[in-house]
């Protein structure tokens, strides 16, 4: 009766096979079509060795572990950005972002080194110039040419261009806010990263500038308690400006999702008003657009600060102590909303 009867002969399709034991050990094999159609979705199944496969018990444990504490977070944060200008390993920035960091800062120091030189040959004449007075400390600052037209609108335009707006492009917000980070701390990490890079070149060569006097000139305590609250007033002047363009300049970083806007509009916001404001002076005889200019309402605050000679005689610098309020309250209103609206996924 079973004659024929071949063992490795495939069975009919209407012939009856006894299943295989099952062992909780298989392989299965999906046979996809060769072609991008998959047009064989057949499924073959074969009984693997006993020696073959594994099943694994999986099981949820939630973590147990102690947090870092917060401060340990943010510094996470700030040294991401800021140790990133210095070596590897944090924040990607452009070689041609340190260079230019380094050229200005070697420019600001211009000042620095005339007053050693002065100071060296014993020239009056030249000490005059380049020495500490009110106006200098202003003009380190403030001054427009070059450094509030070449140096430190330029140097903020260059940091805040994807310090928020890489975040929205590449989704890595969701590395930030799926850990236990508010966004209180992510805004006020960014804030402190840029603002501290542009102190270390403002502030930074105002100190050395101040200090080169004291060394070079053989200045005694009596000149230091005279000149050192005009320091401080320079100092806080510079203080302001880094607080107004770093929030102005964030402000648009948190509103774009690329580096080119946020630079070029801060650019035009501090540069383009400034030249506008300046034409209608010259042909209307009315400074009332200088109030929209952040680096006209700096520059007036800085003269009330620190007592140099006013080049706005139409109205009281209160004005634009007001209106660089507002700019500033709007800088981070827009802020705080857009970062508010961030989500944990890419946008």
């Amino acid at each position: 009766m079973n004659e024929g009867f071949d063992a490795d002969a495939e069975p009919k399709p209407d012939e009856h096979v006894p299943e295989a034991p099952v062992t909780g050990k298989v392989r299965l094999d999906a046979a996809w079509g060769s072609t991008e159609g998959d047009e064989d979705l057949s499924v073959q199944t074969t009984v693997a060795s006993k020696n073959e496969g594994h099943i694994f018990k999986q099981q949820y444990k939630p973590w147990e572990g102690e947090l870092n504490p917060r401060w340990m977070r943010n510094w996470a944060i700030l040294r991401h950005h800021l140790l990133g200008i210095f070596k590897k390993g944090h924040r990607p920035w452009g070689v041609p972002i340190r260079l230019f960091l380094l050229v200005v800062f070697i420019a600001s120091l211009t000042d620095v080194g005339m007053t050693i030189v002065s100071g060296l040959i014993g020239d009056s004449g030249l000490h005059s110039i380049w020495g500490v007075s009110r106006d200098n400390l202003y003009g380190h600052v403030l001054g427009f040419f070059p450094r509030n037209m070449l140096y430190y609108p330029v140097i903020a335009a260059l940091l805040v261009g994807g310090v928020i707006s890489e975040d929205r492009q590449h989704g890595t917000s969701a590395m930030y806010f799926s850990r236990p980070i508010t966004r209180f701390d992510y805004v006020s990490m960014k804030f402190l990263a840029v603002a501290l890079i542009q102190a270390l070149i403002i502030l930074v060569s105002l100190g050395l500038y101040y200090f080169a006097e004291i060394v070079s000139m053989g200045r005694g305590w009596a000149w230091i308690l005279d000149t050192f609250p005009m320091f401080l007033a320079a100092a806080l002047s510079g203080i302001l400006l880094i607080f107004t363009y770093t929030s102005i300049g964030l402000a648009l970083s948190s509103v774009s999702k690329g580096k080119f806007f946020p630079g070029i509009a801060l650019l035009s916001i501090v540069l383009g008003t400034k030249v506008l404001a300046f034409i209608a002076s010259n042909l209307f005889d009315r400074d009332i657009l200088y109030l929209l200019s952040p680096y006209d309402c700096l520059a007036h605050v800085g003269q009330a600060i620190i007592g140099t000679q006013p080049t706005y005689d139409q109205y009281a610098w209160t004005w634009s102590l007001a209106s660089l309020a507002a700019m500033n309250a709007l800088a981070l209103f827009v802020l705080s909303s857009r970062v508010s609206s961030m989500e944990v996924t890419r946008e």
